[in-house]
C-alpha cells in the first residue's frame, strides 16, 4: 500500500479550501498512492468565534469535493471537516474517509476534544461517541484518530484491537514550547507500542507545527514533509509489519486490556 500525507494550512474561505484540496489531491495522486491523507480542519480552519457557521452535513459541498477528487484520481482520501451535530452551536470535528470509487467508507467524530494548553475546544465542538472507527483501504485496515487523540494511547490500542495495522492521524497541532517534540514523540510511541504504521498529516504555517510523516512499526520515519507545504509518499510493506510483530510480539504478550468508557 502507498500512502501520501499532505501538509498545508487551511483558511476561513471554504471555497478556497475546496480548491486547495482539489489541487493537492491531484498533485499527490501523480505518485500513484492508494490513499491521500489531508490534515484536520482542512475544510475550514478553527477560529476564536467558533466553527458552527462553517459546519456542513456529510452530503455537503466539502464531501462532494472529496468524492469527486477520489473518483477522478482513483485514490481513497481521509480529510478533516466540521460536521453538523444535534447541537447547532457545537458541531463535530469529523474525519471523513472516502473510497477510490467515491463511496463513503466511514466518519470518525473526534472523541478527545482539545481542552488543554490554554485552549478549550469543547466550547466550540461536540465530542463524538467513545467508539473506535476503522475502515478498509487497499487491503489495509486503517484506524482513524484526530490530533489530540494522539495523547490517549487507549484509543490507538482499541483501534489495533479492531484490526488496524495503520493509524491515520490528521492534525492541526498547535505550535508552542516543546509541542513539536511532543508531536514526534507521541507519533513514534503509538507506532512502537502497537507495532503498526502511523500516517500523520498536519497543518503548518504560523499556527501549526507541520512535521507530517509516516512512521513504520519500529518507530522509524520512512517519509516526512518538514515545515513547508507539500506531501510525502511511503510504501507500507506486509513483510515489514509481519517481521516486526514476530520480533516484538508485545500485542500478544500483554497481560490486560482496557475497555473504553461510555
Amino acid at each position: 500500500m502507498r500512502i501520501a500525507v499532505v501538509q498545508t494550512a487551511s483558511g476561513s474561505d471554504k471555497a478556497a479550501n475546496r480548491e486547495l484540496v482539489t489541487r493537492l489531491v491531484a498533485e499527490a495522486a501523480q505518485d500513484r498512492p492508494d490513499l491521500v491523507v489531508l490534515p484536520e480542519a482542512i475544510m475550514a480552519d478553527f477560529n476564536l468565534e467558533g466553527v458552527a457557521d462553517v459546519a456542513e452535513p456529510l452530503d455537503g459541498e466539502f464531501v462532494s469535493t472529496l468524492r469527486k477528487s477520489a473518483v477522478e484520481h482513483g485514490v481513497a482520501i481521509v480529510a478533516g471537516m466540521f460536521e453538523r451535530s444535534c447541537d447547532q452551536d457545537r458541531p463535530y470535528n469529523t474525519l471523513l474517509a472516502v473510497g477510490a470509487d467515491g463511496s463513503l467508507l466511514g466518519a470518525y467524530r473526534k472523541i478527545h476534544l482539545y481542552d488543554a494548553f490554554g485552549y478549550k475546544e469543547s466550547d466550540q465542538l461536540t465530542a463524538g461517541d467513545v467508539a473506535p472507527v476503522v475502515v478498509k483501504v487497499a487491503g489495509r485496515t486503517l484506524g482513524l484518530m484526530t490530533c489530540y487523540d494522539l495523547r490517549f494511547p487507549e484509543l490507538s490500542r482499541a483501534l489495533v484491537d479492531k484490526g488496524a495495522d495503520v493509524l491515520v492521524v490528521p492534525a492541526a497541532w498547535v505550535r508552542g514550547p516543546l509541542k513539536e517534540h511532543h508531536w514526534t514523540t507521541l507519533l513514534t510511541a503509538r507506532a512502537i507500542e502497537n507495532t503498526c504504521y502511523v500516517a500523520a498529516a498536519a497543518q503548518n504555517g504560523k499556527k501549526y507545527s507541520g512535521l507530517s510523516q509516516v512512521i513504520d512499526p519500529q518507530g522509524i520515519a520512512i517519509a516526512a514533509v518538514g515545515e513547508a507545504d507539500g506531501y510525502a509518499v511511503a510504501e507500507l510493506a506486509d513483510e515489514r509489519l509481519a517481521e516486526v510483530r514476530r520480533r516484538n510480539p508485545s500485542l500478544i504478550n500483554r497481560r490486560f486490556s482496557v475497555t473504553p468508557r461510555s
